[in-house]
């Protein structure tokens, strides 16, 4: 909006991109310090409805430790384990993440849970975060996962991460035939 000769009109938007100066620091993809032990590579790629990357996404992550609970500041559960990342996509809109791998978790009414990552992405015209979570294939406890179990099938692929020779592959679609599931809070 102009309001006096001396101003500059801005441009209209409703969200971003501002994620690449606000939010990133050089850590934000270290769950872990490289070379923890067990420590994997999270890896993907953000792709908007027509299949193109988003590059100038965020990709957070939360997740509790290898023993299945969430890091506190009281215990750490793993060495220098912080259960959080944040990552930028780059040009090509992937991002990556080194963490651990979770174990199972509990409910709050301690029914049991297949091991998970909770993800949010923030990208322009995103006016709130989409969450969503990504789930190991091999895991035994993902029959058994109550939120998993209710998807329809189509949409439970879209949880499951892909074995890599470092860790694993997860890429999220933001819209179209193949769209990540996503859940609301």
């Amino acid at each position: 909006m102009i309001s006096g000769s001396n101003r500059v009109r801005t441009p209209s938007q409703t969200v971003g991109p501002f994620f690449g100066m606000a939010l990133p620091w050089p850590a934000g993809p270290l769950v872990v310090p490289p070379g923890t032990p067990g420590a994997i590579w999270i890896r993907g790629q953000v792709l908007d409805g027509t299949g193109a990357p988003v590059p100038d996404a965020l990709v957070e992550t939360w997740q509790a430790g290898p023993d299945g609970k969430l890091p506190s500041a009281e215990a750490s559960r793993a060495p220098a384990f912080r259960g959080f990342g944040r990552s930028a996509t780059d040009p090509g809109g992937q991002f990556e993440i080194l963490t651990l791998r979770p174990g199972p978790v509990e409910t709050a009414d301690g029914l049991p849970q297949a091991p998970y990552i909770s993800v949010a992405v923030f990208a322009r015209g995103l006016l709130k975060q989409l969450v969503t979570r990504i789930y190991f294939p091999e895991s035994p406890d993902n029959e058994r996962d109550a939120l998993l179990s209710a998807l329809p099938a189509r949409a439970r692929t879209t949880l499951l991460a892909r074995p890599t020779v470092d860790g694993y592959r997860f890429d999220i679609r933001l819209q179209g035939a193949d769209e990540t599931a996503f859940f609301e809070l």
